[in-house]
């Protein structure tokens, strides 16, 4: 939408038809001074489903179902976007986070890379369910590469809730996308009024509205209504990797250590053909000792092992309790494990399977 704004006069006639007949919205100064034509900015919204769009069930006071209401009836129900861009709408699936799969991610970044080789947007919002949004975030994050901002929301509440919270993060999300100083910083997760980098975010909460934090980084902005603050520098660029073709991605499993863990379960991994294994160790990515003699059975017969913690927070280094370069063990540092699974499938499928390149992955990105 162009507008166009006319100085209050007589002689403005004239230029107050002609902008009319070019179908453009004319807006009046009263300064009596003329001021350029504006455009607003143009956000693509690719809706997925999730609390954001759920409706009350009926089983309890706080239940409902995921998907009910779509994208376009989201972003129509906020009016105050008009002022902020011109919006298209795509809705390319309507599920509850908990049943995103690796076919919706190629169909959501091959609509991205679309959009951004055909110049279709100045920036993307996608509305997703709190519960794997980290990780879309992450997978998005790993595959494209755009200066343009591509941002994720969603809500800890459903749109018939009483103090929904996804109405005000939806209009956040388009803020921030909207903004070019949302530039260069590249995927983020923009909730309560904070905006996260792909990286480092994480739900952490499973009701809050506060619940994702940046635990080893702390969020890179903050918005409101009125304004969009940046408190970290652009993205370094890192390694980019290309985005496979086909669903479904290589099996890669996360394996959540406890204690008295035997090898049964990891054998039984490897039985099925797993191409790598997460292990979500305790502490500092460790396991009983019967564990860590299985996964070292299995980096023998091809399968790619990556140490990861269950803790939530810290890094996970190599050669500390284990030794890393003996049992050709990868490290994933900061990365969570459900995150260490998708950077491992992303890599197995652009045909890395050496494990210093897998660890050098692992390492870009801090």
């Amino acid at each position: 939408m162009m507008i166009f704004k006319i100085p209050v006069k007589a002689s403005s006639a004239a230029a107050l038809a002609i902008c009319m007949m070019m179908g453009a919205t004319p807006a009046i100064s009263m300064n009596n001074q003329v001021h350029s034509i504006q455009t607003l900015p143009r956000i693509l919204v690719l809706a997925t489903g999730g609390t954001i769009s759920g409706k009350k069930n009926g089983m309890s006071e706080i239940g409902y179902n995921a998907g009910g209401v779509t994208g376009k009836q989201l972003v129509e129900d906020i009016p105050e976007l008009a002022k902020l861009a011109e919006i298209n709408v795509e809705q390319i699936a309507n599920i509850g986070s908990q049943d995103m799969n690796d076919a919706i991610w190629l169909r959501l970044a091959k609509r991205i890379q679309d959009a951004v080789a055909h110049n279709e947007a100045d920036g993307i919002v996608i509305t997703h369910g709190t519960d794997t949004m980290e990780e879309t975030a992450f997978f998005l994050d790993t595959v494209i590469r755009t200066d343009k901002p591509i941002i994720l929301t969603g809500a800890m509440r459903p749109s018939t809730a009483i103090g929904a919270d996804g109405p005000a993060n939806l209009y956040e999300a388009i803020e921030v996308a909207a903004t070019p100083k949302a530039k260069d910083h590249g995927v983020m997760i923009v909730m309560n009024d904070t905006i996260h980098a792909a990286r480092w975010a994480s739900k952490t909460h499973t009701t809050a509205v506060e619940t994702f934090q940046s635990i080893n980084a702390g969020p890179i902005g903050y918005v409101d209504p009125a304004s969009v603050r940046f408190i970290e520098p652009k993205k370094q660029p890192v390694p980019s990797y290309g985005l496979p073709t086909t669903a479904p991605l290589p099996a890669v499993e996360i394996l959540y250590a406890h204690s008295g863990m035997g090898a049964s379960i990891i054998n039984d991994l490897i039985k099925t053909g797993v191409k790598g294994i997460i292990l979500a160790g305790v502490g500092d990515g460790n396991s009983s000792k019967e564990a860590m003699a299985a996964l070292n059975l299995a980096v023998k017969q091809g399968v790619i092992v990556v140490r990861s913690s269950r803790t939530g927070s810290g890094f996970v280094n190599r050669n500390v309790e284990v030794n890393d370069d003996k049992n050709d063990f990868v490290v994933s540092y900061d990365l969570s494990p459900q995150k260490a699974r998708i950077l491992l499938q992303i890599l197995i499928a652009n045909g890395k399977n050496k494990l210093s390149d897998i660890q050098s992955a692992f390492e870009a990105g801090f």
